[in-house]
């Protein structure tokens, strides 16, 4: 009887053992780990108070707004996260034995007491400042009383025009302007926000610029991929024209009308354009017709004395069009069918000197028309190599160009000895001009000076890779060459 009551009592001992240790593996525990940030700018936060309900204790972010709570008994719980001046946010998190669940927390600003940032004040340009530069800082002071990150918008306008120009998202201090127009007068005003109140303007400050200098010359200049315009004066400032997104070049200055015209790559083809003096009031003149020949750094054009019309050729035809775009009109058609690549128009609107040549810009032929498009006299033929520059004198009586008296000719219109040349049409001779010229360089581009005592002139070496420079010379007087500008080209002179 004992023994049987023994056996009994050691079943049921371990059927309650193994009970035992069957509830004991059902607990298990799992891992919560999560991060807390800025709702609107999703930066990290630092000492936000983790609780969860049910409990299973408290834990505080770290600098990157990270936490880890570990031995969490499996089940569902709601978590919080809560921070001073933030509105507590909850979510819910699954936990499972053995796993870590991930949560993460986009706390907003609490709007309860939040105070609106203070007026901006500007300082610099001071109000009412004149003589600015066309490119400048704008600069201004803002604070928060609850240290709110501010974000600051400006808007700007001119008395020049219409325009209204507005710069979000700023986040300095500070906003940096260039391009602006020479003699404006600027007004500009910010806005501060700090992400929780309206808006906070400040007060409008004005400030003026700088009118634009006196300058006599223009040249180009290479940047990057494309031809930059600059205007030049005599001491060697330089003030660029024409913007880096866009290829620009011959530029040609009337300073009846004081505009610039030049040539503009736009949607595939050369168009010719004219701008004020200081670069702004760009206009596109040609439209249905651009401006073509055999290479388009050696085209040209040319405007009449008043700045009312400018001729342009397209491939073996000339055309004449007012400045403002219209009287499209062809004047002149070359009987030969050979290219037109440029053009000079005397003084007294009487006279057009025409540098024609074949497509790959040689077998050419320089002549004289009148305005009706009878050939009046012929400077050159006969010749091979390459020729360009046209430049009537003030009288009309004498005209300048380069040829190349190596005669050379090859696909790349690669020219080894191109000099300038003086054709006097009284005496229908040619004079070489320009002495001293360095070996194995070529000068060309040709341009009187204003008072025609001088030439102005590009000179390079014939490798057609290095540096061009802007010479000046005395006509036919001996060492009185003079680099000007030294990796510019297609200079004017007016």
């Amino acid at each position: 009887m004992n023994n049987l009551y023994f056996k009994l009592c050691f079943l049921f001992f371990i059927v309650l053992s193994s009970c035992s240790e069957e509830k004991v593996d059902q607990v298990g525990y799992g891992t919560v780990t999560g991060r807390v940030v800025i709702a609107d700018t999703f930066e990290p936060m630092e000492n936000v108070k983790i609780t969860s309900s049910p409990t299973s204790g408290t834990i505080f972010t770290d600098a990157d707004g990270k936490f880890v709570m570990s031995k969490v008994p499996i089940g569902e719980y709601s978590f919080q996260a809560q921070k001073d001046g933030y509105v507590a946010k909850f979510e819910s998190v699954s936990v499972t034995a053995n796993n870590t669940a991930e949560v993460i927390f986009e706390l907003k600003k609490s709007t309860t007491n939040n105070k609106p940032p203070a007026i901006p004040v500007l300082t610099t340009p001071t109000d009412n400042a004149v003589s600015q530069n066309i490119a400048l800082d704008l600069v201004w002071t803002a604070t928060d009383p609850d240290n709110d990150v501010l974000t600051f918008s400006v808007t700007l306008r001119n008395d020049a025009n219409t325009d209204v120009k507005v710069f979000t998202g700023i986040k300095d201090k500070k906003l940096s302007l260039t391009g602006l127009l020479y003699g404006v007068k600027y007004f500009w005003q910010v806005t501060a926000n700090d992400g929780v109140n309206v808006d906070i303007l400040s007060a409008v400050s004005s400030f003026t610029t700088s009118t634009f200098p006196a300058t006599r010359f223009l040249g180009v200049n290479k940047v990057g991929d494309n031809n930059v315009i600059y205007s030049i004066d005599d001491a060697g400032n330089k003030y660029q024209l024409t913007g880096l997104e866009t290829n620009n070049w011959r530029p040609r200055r009337n300073t009846q009308v004081r505009k610039i015209a030049f040539i503009r790559s736009s949607g595939g083809q050369n168009h010719i354009y004219t701008m004020n003096e200081d670069g702004s009031g760009v206009t596109k003149i040609t439209n249905s017709v651009p401006i073509n020949g055999f290479n388009s750094d050696f085209v040209g054009f040319s405007w009449n004395a008043s700045g009312s019309e400018i001729i342009y050729p397209s491939f073996d035809k000339l055309y004449k069009i007012n400045n403002n775009g219209s009287g499209l009109a062809q004047i002149y058609k070359t009987p030969t069918g050979k290219f037109i690549s440029e053009c000079d128009w005397s003084n007294d609107g009487t006279k057009i000197a025409l540098k024609v040549n074949d497509v790959s810009g040689y077998n050419v032929e320089i002549y004289i028309i009148d305005t009706s498009g009878n050939v009046l006299s012929q400077v050159l033929s006969g010749y091979k190599g390459a020729t360009s520059g046209l430049n009537f004198s003030v009288t009309g009586q004498k005209l300048l160009y380069s040829r190349d008296v190596s005669e050379y000719e090859n696909q790349n219109y690669r020219q080894l000895d191109s000099r300038i040349f003086e054709y006097n049409l009284t005496t229908a001779t040619a004079t070489a001009i320009i002495g001293n010229k360095p070996a194995g360089t070529n000068d060309y581009d040709a341009r009187y000076s204003p008072n025609e005592a001088e030439v102005i002139f590009t000179n390079t070496s014939n490798d057609g890779v290095s540096v061009k420079n802007i010479v000046k010379s005395g006509i036919s007087v001996t060492d009185s060459r003079v680099v000007l500008f030294a990796g510019y080209f297609m200079p004017d002179w007016e």
